[in-house]
């Protein structure tokens, strides 16, 4: 099971220098995955969650890809209906050749209203644009003299069973984020399910998941998956891999913006989980 990092793209204390301190350790501490979240029009709802500054995630990603070797660069998630499907189609594919096939392109249908009223897309229709863009980029990228033979992994996110069908019917992978444990059983049962309603492959399982370290054991039943202990912790990732996840995404950010400023904690909290569930090598541990 591949394990990735959510690093803050956006928020007060982010600048170039502080990406560049992130991706080096996520890099660094052995982490298989480098993800972004995206946003394009930093409207009040926007920014009342995650304020600018904020990078956008095609861009910032080709300038990561140069600071990297290793470590595969995704999106989680990329909102499909903001850009043109093939301009969509365009940039990942140019992304993942700059990058020697390093690019997960992780969609979703998006949740901003005022964002979706200032680029001039329908909210309420954002399920079926997404759906007929997601259809244009496979078709684009299915002309490989344009666009690169490499493979482009699509992870689908969305927790709702919308969302769950989108994955089977046009993703790679479904990429629910930050549930509970329990919540997550019933759901790799339900990706099958759904899969065997369709008569379609059953999509790989890529949950995006928390990280907050606790010195006491979270209790609760709306303790998310990557709440508690290092010891709960580590189950918890053990739990998804016995569940059958291809890839878990962990995400620090605790839904306070000056945690851009001092992202050291998050640093050390990734390093506790990376002493646990990699095999011995060489890692920078931060300071």
């Amino acid at each position: 099971m591949k394990i990735g990092v959510n690093i803050l793209n956006f928020g007060p204390g982010t600048d170039p220098g502080l990406l560049r301190s992130w991706a080096q350790t996520v890099e660094g501490l052995g982490f298989d995955l480098l993800m972004l979240s995206d946003h394009v029009a930093i409207t009040p709802d926007v920014a009342e969650r995650y304020p600018a500054p904020f990078y956008e995630p095609f861009t910032t990603l080709s300038w990561l890809a140069g600071l990297t070797t290793r470590i595969r660069l995704g999106t989680t998630v990329l909102i499909v209906p903001y850009r043109h499907p093939l301009l969509t189609a365009r940039m990942a594919a140019n992304l993942n050749e700059l990058s020697d096939g390093r690019l997960v392109l992780g969609v979703g249908v998006g949740w901003a209203r005022q964002e979706f009223a200032a680029l001039g897309i329908p909210f309420e229709q954002r399920g079926r644009i997404t759906d007929d863009h997601l259809r244009d980029i496979r078709t684009a990228w299915a002309d490989t003299a344009s666009y690169g033979t490499r493979k482009i992994p699509l992870w689908v996110g969305g927790n709702s069973d919308a969302g769950l069908r989108r994955a089977v019917r046009l993703g790679d992978a479904w990429h629910p984020l930050r549930c509970t444990m329990p919540w997550l059983r019933e759901a790799a049962g339900r990706l099958q399910a759904a899969a065997a309603g369709q008569q379609l492959p059953v999509p790989a399982f890529a949950p995006r998941i928390a990280l907050k370290i606790t010195p006491e054991p979270a209790v609760g039943p709306e303790r998310l998956a990557g709440e508690g202990t290092i010891d709960q912790i580590v189950d918890d990732l053990e739990q998804l891999r016995l569940l059958g996840a291809d890839s878990v995404v962990l995400d620090t950010y605790g839904g306070d913006p000056g945690e851009t400023c001092q992202p050291q904690g998050s640093w050390q909290a990734l390093a506790r989980v990376a002493a646990h569930v990699h095999p011995p090598r060489t890692r920078t541990e931060p300071s």
